[in-house]
């Protein structure tokens, strides 16, 4: 595949945004979200599988790589801004299905994306197999053209088994296999987050939650913060509740709301 300018501006941009200052990377649905996240001053994009499967009225995990890939492209379409895909296990258990998902999701026009270490089928990868399939990984991304951002996730503290020290092990030896970015989602606390940061020398994303703040966060060292799921169950919620109020009691005051697509559609 070979780049072009406008996908090689886009992942310069986004390898600049990890030197500088911490940031927020929000994590959109579908193209119109993409399109009110950039107007609202975001400066990149990430995926979420588990919001893009409701779009497609599914749970996490249920979409298809010919589906993920489209969808990248269409949000990668919709903005100026660097997209980075969350591609789950890499839709394969080795690391050639990781190396392919790199190729698949950069010719879509992604300039980053992630592959934790944990199947579909139920179980995190042991490690030796895991650093394998980031190493995988990591050698597609460079043959890119292009440097192509690739996060390793360890999946512990969401699977069920949330030892720190093994999540650092994992992230320290995903970090000597090629990664670029570090992500061990389900975090709790400043210190598990401090932890983390501190073990390494790659820049760790943190998944936000919503009993810290970003400054918490941040002075614990993370570079950036996604928030993965959570703007579309935001949405949905409000959704649900209005329809609900709608149905239950007649109350039509939440149809009141309105936005300012003009402002944030604009060419």
């Amino acid at each position: 595949m070979s780049p072009t300018a406008r996908q090689r501006e886009k992942a310069e941009a986004f390898r600049a945004l990890h030197a500088g200052p911490a940031f927020v990377i929000p994590n959109p649905w579908d193209a119109g979200s993409a399109r009110v996240l950039e107007a609202l001053g975001f400066r990149a994009l990430a995926t979420t599988s588990s919001g893009f499967a409701f779009t497609l009225g599914r749970l996490d995990g249920q979409a298809t790589p010919d589906e993920v890939a489209a969808h990248a492209a269409a949000l990668d379409r919709a903005t100026s801004l660097p997209v980075s895909v969350d591609m789950e296990n890499g839709y394969g258990s080795d690391p050639q299905a990781a190396a392919q998902a790199v190729a698949r999701m950069a010719a879509a026009g992604a300039v980053g994306g992630s592959i934790e270490d944990y199947d579909p089928d139920g179980h995190i990868y042991d490690l030796a197999h895991a650093v394998d399939r980031i190493a995988g990984a990591a050698e597609a991304a460079a043959g890119l053209g292009f440097p192509f951002l690739l996060t390793a996730r360890a999946e512990n503290h969401i699977r069920g088994n949330p030892d720190l020290g093994d999540t650092i092990a994992r992230l320290r030896a995903f970090e000597s296999a090629g990664a670029d970015v570090l992500y061990a989602p389900g975090l709790q606390t400043p210190e598990e987050i401090r932890a983390v940061c501190g073990s390494v020398s790659k820049p760790v994303n943190v998944l936000a939650r919503a009993d810290l703040s970003l400054a918490d966060i941040v002075e614990a060292g993370a570079q950036r913060v996604s928030v993965g799921g959570g703007l579309t169950w935001v949405a949905v919620k409000a959704m649900a509740e209005a329809a609900s109020a709608i149905r239950e009691d007649g109350d039509l005051s939440a149809l009141a709301a309105r936005v300012p697509l003009a402002e944030w559609f604009v060419e």
